[in-house]
């Protein structure tokens, strides 16, 4: 299964979060599975250090690489499609990066693992 993190999950399975579901732990611990970090997550976690709503005990560059290196995740850039569908995504989720996330899980077919119900408004599929 190939399948989009939302940031939540990866920080939470990181962190060994309880938050975390049965499912999504499961999902994540699949080496078979495809796990994909869009760049929107990298950018949201950037923002929220610089404005102090995040701490990350690291520097940026090594939480990055740790991810991606150090759990498997394939990155998935930001495209101009990914930017045309999000303008025409209703407004159900005002976060930024979350409504990029969906206009990337729509532009590439990808299912999301979020806990975010909000995201079940789009027409995407989300799993938790």
């Amino acid at each position: 299964m190939k399948v989009l993190l939302d940031t939540h999950s990866m920080f939470w399975w990181l962190a060994n979060d309880r938050r975390l579901s049965p499912l999504a732990r499961e999902i994540i611990s699949d080496g078979r599975n495809r796990l994909i970090w869009s760049l929107a997550s990298s950018w949201e976690i950037a923002v929220k250090v610089s404005v102090g709503k995040l701490t990350i005990g690291r520097p940026l560059q090594q939480l990055f690489a740790d991810i991606v290196t150090g759990q498997g995740v394939e990155p998935l850039p930001i495209t101009h499609d990914h930017c045309a569908r999000l303008s025409d995504l209703p407004l159900h989720h005002r976060d930024p990066f979350d409504r990029m996330l969906v206009a990337q899980a729509q532009g590439e077919r990808l299912p999301v693992l979020s806990a975010d119900s909000k995201l079940s408004q789009y027409d995407i599929e989300v799993l938790w």
